[in-house]
């Protein structure tokens, strides 16, 4: 990529993406694809956002508070103190955003659905304009072509819920299942593919046990591994309520960002350990969904502080789903077999030199991508798997010319497809890409500090400019292979 043209670099970051000729001066090579580059025939490209992060208009239209809307409002827990009050602004530029996606010419678009819009107090009567905006989002993304895929919860839980246990309470659970159920079977005609929630295993261990983000708390490990259960038994409520309001046709699933166990080196020994291990460091989120009970070492591990449930609640958790979506973003762990242990894995400690991006946890390890599909293939023989959340966080700021070179995105996408392009070619059943994200937003607890987006946003005018990765994922999607 040095060697492009400052024009060829303008070019493929605007409108058209096109192939550079590595000096000036000369014609613009045609573009060329190996056929061992390209993804399925079917592969779904798409991107993604969260409510809370680009949505705004926190007190428009009755909305109702939210625990991120108390949270970012405490001195001191987001950095600088930002808040999603106005974020991106979406809310009101919806339409100028589904124009974005449509010129990178994704066909999907995957959007939350903020609870505390539908219902402003968790619970009770619906708010009569609560879908309104979402209606007017889904009519544009089909006028232009893309699917709408919705997530029921994406963290922005009410805070009336939060004032009477949160996720420690079971009633929140089944709060989540009547407002899925209540969204599904007015949507449901035109949007076909729901999510539950979006990473139990964040939102609990960061909001629950770290006290990192919304709600702000640390728990101890028993009323921690209640709250975790308590949102598995969400899920799978919500499952129910979902098959049971929404249009035949409808399908539904989770988005979970697992835990990646990657074999330290690729024998077969230490990739059955990489396996056992993503099964039992998954234990307490994606395997009791799958499986519909936890692991013994999990039982063994949590002790006199694992949480209390019935085998109703186990049953509901394993609610037949359609697909699995797993967010990846890095290796959690390098994996070794050891056979001599009861588990039959150890893990590797990853040097503190390891290659990361800006944000110090988003460690760069591109096979991630490959190891966690397949594990899940594997492991619960999904036959549906779909990349929900994947891409980095960078300082972009435009160069004197306009431009962001993000070029440090460009090679992070680069990479990390060409392995997941490697789980296509080997029969891993992945039938789509979420990237994330569609623009910068607000980064939780990083604030406006990190951007993620594939367009620059700046938020002090709103202004949306396409980086340079923005071509590249029009020039992927183009091709259907790697670029």
């Amino acid at each position: 990529m040095s060697a492009l043209t400052r024009r060829g670099f303008a070019r493929m970051a605007g409108t058209t993406a096109v192939c550079v000729s590595a000096t000036a001066g000369d014609a613009a090579a045609q573009p060329t694809t190996d056929i061992a580059q390209r993804f399925p025939q079917d592969f779904l490209w798409g991107t993604a956002t969260a409510s809370y992060q680009i949505e705004g208009a926190v007190t428009e239209d009755g909305r109702g508070l939210s625990i991120w809307d108390t949270f970012s409002r405490t001195p001191g827990k987001v950095r600088n103190n930002d808040t999603g009050d106005v974020a991106t602004g979406h809310y009101h530029r919806f339409k100028d955003d589904v124009r974005l996606m449509a010129a990178l010419g994704v066909k999907a678009y995957r959007f939350s659905i903020a609870w505390p819009r539908v219902f402003p107090q968790g619970t009770g009567a619906a708010h009569p304009k609560g879908l309104d905006f979402y209606n007017r989002l889904i009519d544009e993304l089909l006028a232009h072509g893309i699917a709408p895929w919705a997530t029921l919860y994406h963290w922005d839980l009410p805070q009336a819920l939060q004032d009477r246990g949160g996720w420690e309470s079971r009633d929140t659970a089944r709060a989540f299942a009547d407002y899925a159920g209540h969204v599904a079977a007015r949507i449901g005609d035109r949007v076909k593919h729901l999510f539950t929630h979006n990473e139990i295993s964040a939102f609990i261990e960061l909001g629950y046990g770290q006290g990192i983000h919304a709600p702000g708390l640390k728990l101890p490990p028993k009323r921690l591994n209640q709250a975790r259960h308590h949102a598995v038994l969400g899920h799978g409520l919500a499952v129910q309520a979902i098959r049971a309001a929404a249009q035949p046709g409808t399908r539904v699933g989770p988005a979970e960002n697992i835990n990646v166990c990657v074999p330290v080196i690729e024998t077969e020994e230490h990739i059955r350990a990489a396996e056992r291990a993503t099964r039992e460091l998954n234990a307490g989120y994606l395997t009791v969904m799958l499986e519909g009970r936890y692991t013994e070492a999990f039982l063994a591990w949590t002790g006199a502080d694992a949480p209390s449930f019935t085998a109703e609640d186990l049953a509901a958790i394993a609610s037949p789903v359609d697909f699995v979506g797993i967010n990846i973003y890095a290796p959690h762990n390098y994996v070794r077999a050891a056979p001599d242990t009861p588990s039959g894995f150890a893990l590797v400690p990853i040097t503190a030199t390891f290659p990361h991006m800006q944000t110090p946890w988003l460690k760069v390890g591109p096979e991630a991508l490959y190891w966690g599909p397949r594990h899940v293939a594997k492991l619960w023989n999904v036959k549906d798997i779909y990349i929900t959340e994947n891409g980095c966080a960078g300082t972009d700021t435009p160069a004197a010319d306009g431009i962001v070179y993000d070029t440090d995105r460009v090679m992070f996408l680069r990479n990390y497809l060409t392995q997941l392009q490697r789980a296509t070619a080997a029969g891993v059943p992945v039938r789509g890409y979420f990237l994330w994200s569609l623009l910068d937003n607000f980064e939780w607890a990083d604030g406006y500090a990190s951007r993620f987006g594939l367009h620059y946003v700046d938020y002090v005018t709103q202004k949306r400019t396409p980086k340079l990765s923005a071509g590249l994922y029009r020039e992927i999607i183009a091709r259907n292979a790697l670029a």
